[in-house]
């Protein structure tokens, strides 16, 4: 098995979620190659609707794979701004691509530095063990 991905210019949260800083205080969640990995083959996934307000380690979506449903969690607070569409008729990008075509949805955060509080990619994988 090849190892697992984690790009440093990402930050990431316990819960295996990646957040990308975007421009104008904007970020883009998807889920990390640990999670997906885990879940095995992603199947269908139910995402946040555009213009709700979520609060950090809300469940905002699920993830449905061959093996199981989990939720997705907000790893910030904010107003989704847009969600990826083609994961309706391609989940399996979220497999793929986590990092890219797989992504899963944007937001506007309510405090842009709250970035800076996830962990860093040395921080996510020391606790991945």
């Amino acid at each position: 098995m090849s190892e697992l991905e984690y790009p440093e210019d990402l930050r990431y949260t316990a819960e295996h979620e990646w957040v990308r800083a975007e421009d104008g205080g904007v970020v883009r969640v998807g889920i990390t190659s640990f999670a997906q990995d885990a879940l095995g083959d992603v199947v269908y996934v139910s995402l946040p609707t555009v213009g709700a307000t979520i609060d950090a380690g809300d469940a905002c979506g699920e993830i449905e794979s061959t093996k199981s449903v989990s939720d997705i969690y907000a790893p910030l607070a904010g107003e989704v701004t847009a969600v990826n569409e083609a994961l309706d008729s391609s989940p399996e990008l979220v497999n793929t691509d986590p990092y890219g075509e797989g992504w899963m949805y944007e937001m506007r955060l309510q405090d842009a530095a709250a970035v800076d509080g996830l962990l860093d990619q040395a921080a996510y994988r020391d606790q991945l063990g």
